[in-house]
């Protein structure tokens, strides 16, 4: 009995937690992905940078590449809750409008598909280790198709990120659920952090090999 009464507590402190959160409604979950994408915008640059000297830096890039796991979950959950919505005809979303047509039926999937392919390579080599020719082959397809996809989503919307950030950032702008948001961003990081300390010494064949 109480463990039906503790679980019932957690679900609802769950319920409670998702209400805040997604009670900002269409300005809310724009503002939520545009902090989440400013986030990995930070990170991307930096494990672009250490890509350029990746022998010296090997461990670097796959620190950073487990880090941005979680967060990237988080852009995928709340572009995907907005794509979601529109489709059942919310009334908010569908008075906010889809995206630009070329972004939703070509760019965006794309970018998911390529997303979700590097990031699942990624780790496979991980596990594997050098020995992961065919693997290794469709991380570099998935980079590709990704880097190219990516490109275009960000000149697309980077000019409205600033914007959308600032306003969460000061003291919501009016849009309920700001402080949650920012701690769901910080959480995501958290997650990160925790997950690419403990899969690190999982790079050892490589540096190995490097």
């Amino acid at each position: 009995m109480e463990t039906q009464e503790v679980s019932g507590r957690s679900a609802l402190r769950r319920g409670v937690l998702a209400s805040h959160l997604l009670s900002g409604g269409t300005k809310g979950n724009a503002r939520l992905t545009a902090t989440t994408g400013l986030v990995l915008l930070v990170l991307l640059a930096v494990e672009g940078v250490t890509i350029l000297a990746i022998r010296p830096l090997l461990s670097l890039p796959v620190f950073i590449g487990l880090l941005l796991i979680p967060p990237v979950v988080l852009k995928l959950a709340a572009t995907g809750y907005r794509f979601v919505r529109y489709y059942v005809r919310d009334v908010d979303y569908v008075k906010k409008g889809p995206p630009i047509l070329l972004m939703r039926m070509l760019v965006a999937p794309g970018l998911v598909a390529a997303t979700v392919g590097v990031f699942a390579t990624g780790v496979a080599l991980l596990v594997i280790g050098p020995a992961g020719g065919i693997v290794l082959g469709l991380h570099k397809a998935s980079f590709i198709v990704w880097l190219g996809a990516f490109a275009i989503h960000v000149l697309v919307y980077a000019a409205r990120v600033p914007g959308l950030v600032v306003a969460d950032w000061s003291h919501g702008g009016g849009t309920p659920g700001a402080r949650l948001r920012v701690g769901v961003v910080a959480l995501s990081l958290v997650l990160g952090l925790t997950l690419a300390v403990a899969a690190l010494p999982a790079d050892g064949p490589w540096l190995h090999r490097a």
